[in-house]
């Protein structure tokens, strides 16, 4: 334990004095390293894909199930991805330094507030690779040091993006320990960084439930916590047809490994007739495993009977529920208790029926005709995300730039002393 703590202590003082000098860096400097970054894994393309391929292999041997391969799959279109978002972050407003609300107090003081890194930032993550430049370029861009640790499945894929992280880094002529990777899988090392209060002023768990629920027990600093994403589809009585096939299905399998996937299909009672009977026939060609309640299994022999069970499953597979509901209250009421507070979305076009929609569901992201597919970062021009916060506390969403700050007050006087 002792040589862990340490590695941590080391860590965490590398990443406090790399903060303190991110605060001063310019947005050329940062943007710099950002296209840096681009470069390297541009031209490191074929040493990143040949580490992915022994962490697919050894977590194919360990039988990690396909969502799981999913998301630590990196090809070169993943790479492509990954360089376009580092691109879009590195054009994007820098949010330090950013002063608002100025305005002047009867003593003749200004007051307004300025917005600022929130410090060094702990990020904790399994499965997908890309997280780790994610995360290292949103912490960058905002002023923040980061110490990333990465999941055990992952580790030679996340070894080798991190190198050109740091070969980024030291080519802007940025503190190289702006970005910090824990180079182990020993599991002490999570519970290390989540009791590192001293030096890590804020910590992100980005992976399954357990792994949220743990940290969020032990951290002695505050969590933005990323929860699974139970998310769920409303198909209102005044639905139109083709639109509510086209958002349905699009949500379940554009990709199943992803939280903003569409775990629970709710439909109106008077919808149903018109809407199910092609949706399932598309689920069934697509190879959708349908469970569903009593009235859902009438329209076919193939829909397994749905568990309470169900209604609580964030199943990241090729599987959907499906339930039947007589009035927008009856689904509201079943996202208030299902759901993760994730993504939410209505099929309608009653505009009073969207507006009470949105109004009432009380998740991090709610839309109205459009797929929950959509709940990302990038999509929501934030260039990339660190994580979905389902918090309500400081930042709700997709975590961009300036989730990743705070304000400060500042004051602007000459000379002014109080009465």
């Amino acid at each position: 334990m002792g040589s862990i703590k340490n590695l941590i202590i080391e860590l965490g003082r590398n990443a406090k004095i790399a903060a303190k000098l991110l605060r001063c860096a310019t947005s050329s400097e940062k943007n710099n390293a950002l296209l840096n970054i681009a470069s390297q894994i541009d031209n490191n393309r074929s040493t990143i894909l040949t580490a992915n391929k022994k962490d697919l292999e050894n977590g194919k041997t360990k039988g990690l199930d396909s969502a799981l391969i999913d998301r630590l799959m990196l090809d070169d279109q993943r790479l492509d991805g990954i360089i376009e978002s580092l691109h879009q972050i590195s054009v994007l407003p820098d949010p330090v330094g950013e002063i608002t609300d100025l305005k002047y107090r009867p003593s003749g003081i200004q007051i307004g507030k300025m917005r600022v890194p929130l410090g060094v930032m702990g990020i904790i993550y399994e499965s997908r690779p890309n997280v780790t430049i994610d995360a290292a370029a949103l912490c960058l861009k905002s002023g923040n040091g980061t110490i990333l640790r990465g999941g055990s499945e992952a580790i030679y894929s996340n070894r080798a993006l991190y190198n050109c992280v740091k070969q980024g880094l030291i080519e802007a002529k940025l503190n190289e320990h702006s970005v910090q990777l824990i180079d182990t899988t020993d599991r002490k090392a999570v519970t290390e960084l989540a009791q590192a209060s001293d030096y890590v002023d804020a910590i992100i768990p980005r992976g399954g439930k357990g792994l949220v629920e743990a940290i969020s027990a032990s951290a002695k600093m505050p969590v933005i916590k990323h929860l699974n994403g139970i998310c769920h589809t409303y198909i209102d009585k005044d639905a139109d047809t083709e639109k509510a096939i086209k958002i349905a299905f699009n949500a379940k399998t554009r990709r199943y490994g992803v939280c903003n996937a569409m775990e629970t299909l709710l439909v109106h009672a008077s919808a149903a007739g018109r809407i199910l009977p092609e949706l399932i026939a598309e689920y069934t060609l697509k190879g959708v495993e349908l469970r569903g309640c009593e009235q859902t299994r009438q329209f076919s022999k193939q829909i397994i009977a749905a568990t309470e069970e169900d209604w609580d499953t964030e199943y990241l597979d090729a599987i959907l529920s499906i339930r039947i509901v007589n009035s927008m209250s009856d689904a509201i009421d079943h996202i208030e208790q299902h759901s993760s507070g994730h993504t939410e979305s209505i099929v309608t076009e009653n505009y009073t029926s969207g507006r009470r929609f949105i109004t009432e569901v009380d998740s991090s992201s709610v839309m109205i005709n459009a797929s929950t597919a959509f709940a990302d970062g990038s999509e929501y021009g934030l260039g990339a995300e660190i994580g979905i916060s389902t918090d309500k506390f400081h930042v709700r969403g997709p975590v961009g730039l300036e989730g990743l700050t705070s304000q400060k007050y500042i004051v602007l006087g000459d000379g002014h002393i109080r009465q």
